[in-house]
């Protein structure tokens, strides 16, 4: 299986270093990831006051979520041309001038329709933005590819975790401080890339658009993709509709959301790795899977608990972050193709496929509301089923000893936690 060829952003003797080890531009990129990543979480905390302040309903204003991941899943398709067309630094500039645009119009709103559609807008400037960020560091950053790893692993943690934090904090003041909150960090990154980081050279062959679509004619990536659409509703379940039942304020959403981010850092980077190596790839990816299932029917039974939605939703970052790194490993080795066209392709499935989920969850809470934890746990209880289906397909998974997650592994464990 040939790997995808990254770009060499700058090497580390003709930058300037801002401290031992890294040059700025590494520091800038990581500075912007974090950003980048911060927006996952960001609205947590604000998605009730915007729904009570635009007088909207919670179907209404999940399409938050909907919008932001439909038009990330789509545009993962085309990140690979765009970057091998324009080169690395156009691309991420491009991402990041996008995000500031649409998050600022976002906070400019005065309906939920223009939100929705603005979010939209800042899912293209994400893909964009993830998409490159990585391969930069990678080009950029001395000490080695896993050396690199670890700084965007950190990056992705710290951006997860402090996104519902940051959107609890500014959202206390008004429901618009964090859009534009992010509007201005990422001006400032931007300014940050234009002066620190060099133009980098193309990469030297081109990419396919259709490429990631003769990707899924291999039955062991189809079946990886079709198991992550189908946790994916659960996962989005969680993200987008919780904060509905909960009912709680603007501060104590953000806390409840940024003890998820942290225990989905730790077990992506910490937990997933030793629990592969002891139990197999497959047997964890379903028990992580079974586990969250159950826990979205623990969180259904008790829907008007609030101390056991809270502890349902922290302790699901555990099981979430095992499956995210192990399902990635997973699409890393399920067909024969370039490991971003792999990436690509699952991206797509899970992430274009699974967007009805937030505004699903919304509607049917509007009925009952425990019965988006329901479908969500009958939906990720089916990811198991058809991951057993085919556990043949990856009987292989497991031959080796795991590899050192590479630039391609660690994008696509970025893009299974947006």
């Amino acid at each position: 299986m040939t790997r995808p060829a990254f770009p060499a952003a700058l090497g580390p003797d003709n930058a300037a270093v801002s401290k031992p080890g890294q040059p700025k531009s590494v520091w800038a990129v990581a500075f912007a990831s974090v950003i980048a990543f911060m927006g996952i979480g960001l609205v947590d905390p604000i998605l009730k006051p915007i729904g009570e302040q635009l007088h909207a309903s919670p179907s209404q204003v999940t399409l938050l979520f909907t919008s932001y991941m439909l038009v990330t899943g789509v545009a993962m398709l085309i990140t690979g041309v765009v970057s091998c067309r324009f080169g690395a630094k156009k691309t991420l500039l491009a991402g990041l001038s996008i995000i500031v645009v649409f998050a600022a119009l976002a906070g400019s709103s005065n309906t939920v329709g223009q939100i929705v559609g603005f979010r939209a807008g800042w899912g293209l400037g994400n893909a964009l933005f993830i998409a490159t960020a990585l391969a930069t560091i990678v080009g950029a950053a001395s000490g080695g590819v896993a050396r690199a790893i670890v700084l965007y692993e950190a990056a992705l943690g710290i951006g997860i975790a402090a996104g519902p934090l940051v959107g609890g904090f500014l959202g206390h003041f008004s429901w618009r401080a964090p859009f534009f909150g992010v509007s201005a960090l990422m001006a400032i990154a931007f300014i940050a890339l234009v002066v620190l980081l060099p133009e980098s050279p193309k990469p030297a062959h081109s990419t396919s658009i259709t490429a990631p679509f003769k990707a899924l004619t291999f039955p062991g990536l189809l079946l990886v993709s079709a198991t992550a659409l189908l946790y994916n509703y659960g996962f989005f379940t969680l993200l987008a509709y919780t904060p509905f039942p909960l009912n709680m304020g603007t501060y104590s959403i953000g806390f409840i959301f940024f003890g998820w981010g942290l225990m989905l850092a730790l077990s992506s980077v910490v937990i997933a790795p030793k629990l592969q190596r002891r139990f197999g790839t497959v047997p964890m990816m379903a028990l992580a899977l079974s586990l969250f299932a159950a826990d979205l029917a623990v969180m259904a039974v008790f829907t008007d608990h609030k101390p056991v939605l809270v502890i349902g939703t922290v302790i699901s970052g555990l099981f979430l972050g095992v499956n995210n790194t192990l399902i990635t490993e997973a699409v890393m080795e399920a067909a024969p193709v370039e490991r971003s066209t792999a990436s690509a392709a699952y991206s797509f499935v899970r992430f274009a496929g699974g967007a009805a989920a937030p505004y699903l969850a919304g509607k049917l809470g509007e009925h009952q509301a425990s019965l988006p934890f329901w479908v969500g746990a009958a939906c990720t209880a089916a990811a198991v089923a058809v991951l057993f289906s085919g556990r043949k397909l990856l009987s292989h998974m497991d031959d080796h000893a795991p590899a050192a997650h590479t630039p391609a592994e660690a994008r696509a464990i970025t893009l299974g936690d947006d």
